[in-house]
């Protein structure tokens, strides 16, 4: 996996280069997040997700087995690819999600990654479409997210974006992101994307509580990564 990382360094560290809304001392962490649930620019939150890859791989280059740095690095990736819609970054990303669960199976970060890519390739091309050209599983992300917020060690990310996932895949699926989105607010709070997850579940309860399906998945679409982005 570290070879994989590494040798996208070159095509990478020209594109981290660009200047970017966040300061150049933030971690590949903190740039992710100010990106995904921050910036409202396409090219702005593009540039930023370089920097924190680039960011990642000098962690990477000084610790090659720095778990952070392996999560952050793959988290960057997969955003690229979100945000280009570029197969070949979508396809590298998963290969770096599955590897990275695979190596930890009670990592529920590596288990969050891996349900995103596949609920968000089915979001953003539709089920066939995802499926056809780079392999998303509707059943293959649940079952992810599913055991990210069972091992998420009571914390608010996971239940709270397991939330946002479950209504934005099916709109009818209010009374299991209700339970998740509650689950978020009894969740501890340890970390920016904790709070930031619970203030969304907070926002979510809303239209659920209401019995508004429809209402929430588009909420939703809003809340997570990049939903802030002007279209």
């Amino acid at each position: 996996m570290i070879k994989t990382m590494r040798g996208a360094l070159a095509g990478i560290a020209a594109a981290g280069m660009l200047v970017v809304a966040v300061p150049a001392a933030a971690s590949p962490r903190e740039t992710l997040t100010v990106a995904a649930f921050q910036t409202t620019d396409k090219n702005v939150a593009l540039a930023e997700v370089n920097q924190a890859i680039t960011a990642a791989n000098v962690l990477l280059a000084a610790d090659a087995h720095s778990r952070d740095a392996q999560i952050q690095y793959a988290a960057g990736i997969g955003y690229r690819a979100k945000l280009t819609r570029n197969a070949k970054d979508a396809k590298a990303a998963r290969h770096l999600f599955e590897t990275l669960a695979a190596s930890n199976p009670n990592d529920p970060e590596a288990q969050i990654l891996l349900a995103g890519w596949h609920l968000d390739a089915i979001a953003d091309l539709g089920p066939f479409l995802a499926g056809v050209a780079i392999g998303a599983k509707a059943a293959t992300g649940t079952a992810a997210l599913d055991r990210a917020v069972a091992l998420g060690r009571g914390r608010a990310f996971f239940p709270g974006i397991a939330a946002l996932m479950r209504i934005r895949l099916d709109n009818g699926n209010v009374a299991g992101a209700t339970q998740a989105a509650q689950l978020a607010l009894q969740g501890a709070t340890p970390t920016p994307l904790d709070r930031i997850a619970r203030r969304a579940a907070e926002q979510l309860l809303v239209p659920l509580r209401a019995g508004d399906g429809h209402a929430a998945a588009e909420l939703a679409k809003t809340l997570l990564p990049f939903g802030r982005l002007a279209k």
